[in-house]
């Protein structure tokens, strides 16, 4: 699970791809969904399995207390062995004292860019000293940055940090303007990588270090992560009626527009559809019926009705939406 407890940041890194919606905000997101009580971090791991929470911003550290209590939290709901890590900008031993007294595994430091070239003034060495949590560096690859990112590199080798992590740089809303700027482009119209940005990480993955370097890429972050997370979710929340396709969205059977009561009834009593197969959305005011019920009897039926492909995220997003063949009848 991706536990965003805060947009704030004191950073300002010009390549953060953080939406607008919530950079600078004090908001929190277990994945897509707000967070109004700490049941719903749980609900939200529950729902998508989690062996394990992210924790990330902004800078998690702007909300320190809140961050501590999260962990406290998951581990006390899920065990130990819930696996937590956590992403900061901020050098604070003390806070990372606090972080570790309440239970997180794993600290991975995004040190400030403009300190990368030299990084002896980042004062990790004094802040991790006796440390007992794995700590590493994570940052992005980013284009004509080389000699600074291993200096970085070289840097986390020598203090005998865990790990570094490349991250292939990628192009949003928010941060197209700034990597445009600096002479940055996409590829290709398909993709959000940045161009070069993979060649860097692959020129760092080959020094001859002792200190474990891994590389994230865009597609795999999208294609592989992400479906695995809704996958786990859609399993979890899946009515009897949906189906799950390959890429983890949920096909779902829909009549809108009529009295959802009456349409229900109308499909019992004329068609014997089970209850079962059958869920009034009172958020969205349409009757979900079974997509292959519905796919069936929609030339008897004198309602429109669709077949939709949904996210099985908090705002079930819709990405496709068939309209179904209906009976010229009248729906009185």
């Amino acid at each position: 699970m991706v536990l965003l407890v805060t947009g704030k940041c004191d950073t300002s890194c010009f390549y953060c791809p953080l939406s607008s919606e919530k950079k600078g905000r004090s908001l929190t997101f277990a994945d897509e969904a707000q967070v109004d009580r700490d049941e719903d971090i749980i609900n939200e791991a529950k729902s998508i399995g989690a062996m394990g929470t992210g924790i990330t911003g902004g800078d998690p550290l702007k909300a320190l207390n809140r961050v501590l209590r999260y962990i406290r939290l998951l581990k006390g709901s899920f065990g130990a062995e819930h696996h937590v890590h956590l992403y900061t900008s901020t050098i604070d031993r003390r806070a990372f004292l606090q972080l570790q007294a309440a239970g997180l595994d794993e600290l991975r430091i995004h040190p400030r860019f403009e300190l990368w070239s030299t990084p002896e003034k980042i004062g990790l060495e004094k802040a991790l000293k006796g440390l007992e949590m794995d700590v590493g560096i994570e940052i992005p690859a980013i284009p004509g940055m080389d000699g600074e990112i291993e200096k970085l590199i070289r840097y986390a080798d020598r203090i005998g940090l865990g790990f570094v992590n490349l991250n292939e740089l990628e192009f949003s809303e928010t941060n197209y303007q700034a990597l445009r700027k600096r002479g940055m482009d996409t590829g290709n119209d398909s993709s959000s990588s940045a161009v070069g940005s993979k060649e860097i990480a692959s020129k760092m993955m080959h020094l001859e270090l002792r200190i474990p370097i891994h590389y994230c890429s865009s597609a795999f972050k999208d294609s592989v992560q992400l479906r695995n997370r809704l996958k786990r979710r859609a399993r979890h929340i899946a009515r009897p009626g949906d189906l799950m396709t390959s890429e983890g969205t949920l096909l779902k059977g829909m009549i809108e527009g009529v009295d959802a009561d009456r349409a229900a009834e109308y499909l019992r009593t004329n068609f014997d559809v089970p209850r079962r197969l059958m869920h009034y959305d009172a958020e969205k005011g349409r009757l979900e019926v079974a997509s292959w019920v519905l796919h069936e009897l929609s030339p008897q039926l004198p309602f429109d009705s669709f077949i939709v492909e949904e996210y099985p995220t908090a705002d079930r997003l819709e990405v496709e939406r068939e309209r179904l063949p209906r009976s010229k009848r009248k729906w009185k």
